[in-house]
């Protein structure tokens, strides 16, 4: 039988004369269909395309993932963890809601991209989750009086803060130099120049 068909499609390919020609496409399409039937071209080229698809949305989540690792660990190189910590462990929120800073607590502990956040109470946990960007301290919890004066990333005490058109600033504040009073002498000035600074070193 194979052979038979062998033979056929062999003088069918060469065709002599118009009524060859004429089965050659007839009989063109019967072989055709019967490869695909007897090789299962259909099932294999849907296998095909579907693994393509299949590598284009593996190759997407690999893109995505690896980009927010890398923006996490451009957060953390930029963002002041001194002991671990962002603020040194104190509450983000309860400068908010109690105009003073308060110890968080390793129990209402929360990771934001990478940076690790300590609250007081389960609310404040709750409530920073809710919206983190409102709560976090600004130019990555470094000194605000000297991110607008040099640019320069300050070590802060948590303690000694402002906060600004709903913006918390932490500054550094020594036995003998407290910046917080040298910011408010010309707080829209050092405001500004610390923002620029803030976005070229980012």
């Amino acid at each position: 039988m194979a052979q038979g068909r062998v033979l056929d499609l062999n003088i069918i390919i060469t065709p002599n004369t118009k009524h060859q020609t004429s089965n050659f496409s007839f009989y063109q399409i019967n072989y055709f269909s019967e490869i695909v039937r007897l090789f299962g071209l259909n099932r294999i080229t849907y296998k095909i395309e579907r693994m393509k698809k299949l590598l284009r949305v593996l190759v997407v989540i690999c893109f995505t993932a690896s980009m927010a690792i890398s923006q996490k660990t451009d957060r953390i190189k930029s963002y002041n963890v001194s002991k671990g910590l962002a603020i040194e462990g104190y509450d983000a929120v309860a400068y908010f809601k109690l105009n003073k800073a308060v110890k968080g607590k390793e129990d209402f502990a929360v990771k934001d991209k990478g940076v690790l956040y300590y609250f007081s109470s389960k609310a404040n946990k709750d409530e920073f989750l809710k919206n983190a960007s409102k709560f976090e301290p600004q130019y990555g919890g470094w000194c605000a009086y000297a991110m607008g004066a040099t640019g320069e990333k300050v070590e802060i005490d948590p303690e000694t803060f402002k906060i600004v058109d709903g913006k918390l600033y932490l500054f550094y504040h020594s036995f003998t130099n407290n910046t917080l009073n040298t910011w408010t002498k010309d707080e829209a000035g050092l405001k500004s120049k610390a923002d620029k600074n803030w976005d070229k070193i980012n």
